[in-house]
């Protein structure tokens, strides 16, 4: 299973969201000093399985990364904080035997706003739309 994704034939490779969302838990992790056994325990996850998601080899369901992110005291919207500035570093992601290396970021335009658009029974719905 690669940590990578590409959309096409010459089009450049990029991090999965279950690579960056497993870096980040990790770096959690190590930087509380926890072991891997200790936050499963209080996760109720299998260790093996931690393991998997901490390196990008499984995908986390919502439910289990509310029991991961309790287990280490940080609020959801931390660890997406947490995956957020890591993407904002990233400009491609480049595979050296298998593993996903991050390069730094050619800053972009922003994607296109589209004006709210009128929902069903008049409410405003926001549209975004994104670049390709």
């Amino acid at each position: 299973m690669t940590n990578i994704a590409a959309d096409g034939p010459g089009r450049r490779p990029r991090a999965l969201l279950r690579s960056l969302l497993g870096a980040a838990l990790r770096r959690i992790r190590r930087t509380q000093g926890r072991t891997l056994a200790d936050v499963a325990v209080a996760a109720r996850i299998s260790m093996p399985y931690l393991s998997e998601i901490e390196r990008g080899r499984k995908e986390a369901s919502s439910e289990v990364l509310a029991a991961v992110c309790d287990a280490l005291d940080v609020e959801l919207a931390e660890l997406l904080a947490a995956v957020v500035h890591d993407l904002t570093r990233v400009d491609a992601a480049r595979v050296e035997g298998g593993v996903v290396r991050a390069m730094p970021v050619r800053r972009a335009a922003a994607p296109p706003v589209a004006p709210p658009a009128s929902g069903a029974g008049g409410a405003t719905v926001s549209v975004l739309a994104l670049a390709a």
